[in-house]
C-alpha cells in the first residue's frame, strides 16, 4: 500500500481523538456546560459563548477528516462496489458535519418554532446518523467477505444496533429532559470508534482476488 493511501486511511484513526479533544476543550470555554445533559450542538448554538469557536474546533476539521478517510477507503477497496458505496456514505457523513457546523442551532437547540438555520442543522444531523449507520450495515457483510475479519463484521453489527438504540434513548431524553448529552455521546462515540476500527482493518488487510471482489 502506498504511503499516500496509508495517510488517507490513518485520518480515520484521528477522528475519535479529534472529537474527544475538540468537544472537551471547547466545553471548557462554556461556563457551566454539562456533558451529560447538553447536546454537543449547544456548543455552537446561537448565543453560546463558544458559538464562533465550536464549528472550527469540531465540525469543520472533522468533516475534512471524514472526507480524507472516505477517499482512502474508496482507494483501498476500489474493486468492491459496496465498499465504494460505504466510502460515499462516509463522505456524506462528512458533508453532514459541515452542514451542522455551518448552520448553528437556535439557542437551546430545541425551539418550538425552529429557524431556517435550525432546520438545516437538523437535516445535517439526520444525514450524519443515516449515512454512518448505513455504512456500518454494509460492513457487516463486507467485514467477512472482503476484509475477512469476523471482528469487523460483528463490530459493524454492534455499531448499527447501538446507533438505533441510542437514537431511541435520545428521543426519549428530549421529552424527559434527562441525559440527552450522555446518550448523544454514546451514539456518536460508538460510530467514530467503528470508523477507527474500519481504518485499522483497512490498513492491515490486503485486498483479495477478483472473484472475492466481484462477490462483494
Amino acid at each position: 500500500m502506498k504511503t499516500f493511501d496509508r495517510l488517507l486511511l490513518a485520518s480515520g484513526l484521528l477522528i475519535p481523538l479529534w472529537l474527544l479533544l475538540g468537544v472537551t476543550l471547547t466545553a471548557l470555554a462554556y461556563p457551566g456546560y454539562d456533558h451529560l445533559q447538553q447536546a454537543m450542538s449547544q456548543l455552537g448554538a446561537v448565543g453560546a459563548p463558544t458559538h464562533g469557536l465550536s464549528p472550527w474546533a469540531n465540525n469543520f476539521p472533522l468533516a475534512l477528516l471524514f472526507a480524507l478517510f472516505a477517499w482512502g477507503l474508496a482507494r483501498r477497496w476500489r474493486r468492491s462496489k459496496l465498499a465504494r458505496l460505504s466510502a460515499l456514505l462516509v463522505l456524506l457523513h462528512g458533508l453532514g458535519s459541515l452542514v451542522t457546523g455551518g448552520f448553528a442551532c437556535d439557542q437551546g437547540c430545541a425551539p418550538l418554532e425552529p429557524s431556517f438555520s435550525q432546520q438545516m442543522h437538523n437535516l445535517g444531523g439526520l444525514l450524519m446518523f443515516l449515512s454512518l449507520t448505513l455504512a456500518s450495515v454494509l460492513w457487516i457483510g463486507l467485514g467477512m467477505r472482503l476484509a475477512r475479519s469476523p471482528g469487523l463484521a460483528w463490530g459493524s453489527l454492534l455499531s448499527a444496533v447501538l446507533a438505533v438504540v441510542t437514537v431511541v434513548l435520545m428521543t426519549q431524553a428530549v421529552h424527559s429532559g434527562e441525559l440527552f448529552g450522555l446518550y448523544q455521546r454514546l451514539n456518536y462515540g460508538v460510530g467514530v470508534l467503528w470508523i477507527a476500527a474500519l481504518a485499522l482493518q483497512s490498513l492491515r488487510r490486503r485486498q483479495h482476488g477478483g472473484l472475492q471482489m466481484a462477490i462483494a
